[in-house]
Order: structure tokens, then sequence, then C-alpha cells
């Protein structure tokens, strides 16, 4: 497949996510492994760029406080010593219309962010198993909590990162599941409800305290 994509000019990404927790090991060492497998990539598949999203193996989810390092490191580490694009892809355990997912999805964006990766494929909400539970929402909060952070110390990112994450780890055994796309968005029109709204400026708000200056 690569020798055809190779020949054909694609643009290639190659995925990898790395569990924590699993055979790699703790923090540090699925670090390395997702460095190595970067450098693979590259090297041996032929990647334009690389995709990687670091799972946590209890929650299934990115947003974790170890799976959010072990990202940050391995994107610090390429982009301080490589020219590599790199991208990641979001998993929150707490679904859409809901400030917990909204949140994850902030506090993984400014991870990224600060790390100097280049890329992201997208938050899909509720683990990304639940049919419907995606919404353009949470895509804003991306965006928007990126450019806030953007610039900013690695020191006062750290601190921001901390108390936020401390907003919604421990509620990971009891996290809202939220609303299908049906529920919170106009399917005509294709916009948020209000409900949707007030709990997107709810986590904005949020945010701000934290030392997010979201416009």
């Amino acid at each position: 497949m690569i020798a055809g994509w190779v020949q054909n000019g694609d643009i290639i990404m190659v995925e990898q996510m790395p569990i924590f927790g699993g055979y790699a090991g703790g923090v540090e060492e699925t670090s390395i492994c997702n460095v190595a497998t970067h450098l693979t990539s590259f090297t041996l598949l032929n990647g334009s760029y690389h995709l990687d999203g670091p799972i946590h193996i209890r929650w299934g989810i990115t947003t974790a406080r170890e799976t959010l390092q072990v990202a940050g490191h391995t994107a610090r580490a390429i982009d301080e010593n490589t020219h590599l694009l790199t991208s990641n892809q979001y998993y929150p355990l707490a679904g859409p219309c809901t400030e917990m997912c909204l949140l994850e999805t902030a506090a993984q964006a400014i991870t990224d962010t600060a790390s100097g990766r280049e890329l992201v494929s997208g938050s899909a909400s509720a683990k990304g198993v639940a049919l419907d539970y995606t919404t353009g929402m949470e895509a804003r909060i991306m965006g928007e909590a990126a450019i806030a952070v953007a610039g900013m110390d690695i020191s006062e990112v750290n601190v921001i990162l901390d108390n936020l994450i401390k907003k919604y780890e421990s509620d990971y055994k009891t996290a809202p599941k939220g609303k299908r796309f049906q529920e919170c968005y106009d399917v005509v029109k294709v916009v948020p409800t209000e409900e949707h709204l007030q709990v997107y400026d709810k986590a904005v708000n949020t945010l701000r305290e934290l030392g997010v200056d979201i416009k």
C-alpha cells in the first residue's frame, strides 16, 4: 500500500495511538515509544505527517493527565529536534453539550499548542464510540483555547493545565454522556441550540478564570 501511495503522489498520514499503562509502561516509557513510532512513520512508511493520540488504558481517552503528558513530551521532542509534521486526535470521556467535554477538549488543545504540535484531526466526544455524539462546538473550543495560549510561557501553561485537569479528572466514573447531535443542534440550519451555547459560555468562563483569555 505504501509503495502504491508513494507512486501516486498521495499525502500519507500514519496513525499510531500508544497506550499509557500498557506494554510500554508509564509516562516516560510511553513517551519514548511514541517518539520512536513517529520517526518510524517517516523513515519506514514514507509518511507526510504522523498522527498520534495517547490513550489511557483505564479510561480509553486522550484527555487524562498522563496521556496529555505523553502527548506533550512527544510533540515537544519532535518539534525541537526535527522539521516533521505531527498531528493529534481527541477522545474526551464526556459527551457533547456538557462542560466537561469542552474542558477536556480545551486541555488537549492547550497541551498541543504549547508543545509545538502543528495539526489536529478533531474531537470525538464520548470516547468516539457513541453514534452521533460529536458536534462542531468541540472544534470551536479547541481552536479558541489554542489561540488563547499561543506564545504563552510553558511554566504558565503548566499551571493552567494542572488546575484545568483537576476540574474534570475526579468525574471519570460519572462522566455525562451528553446529547446527540440531533438533540443539541438545529439540524436544518446546522447551528447549536441555545442550551448548547449556554453550556459553551459556561466552559469559556471557567477557562477564563483559569487564565485562558478566550476573546
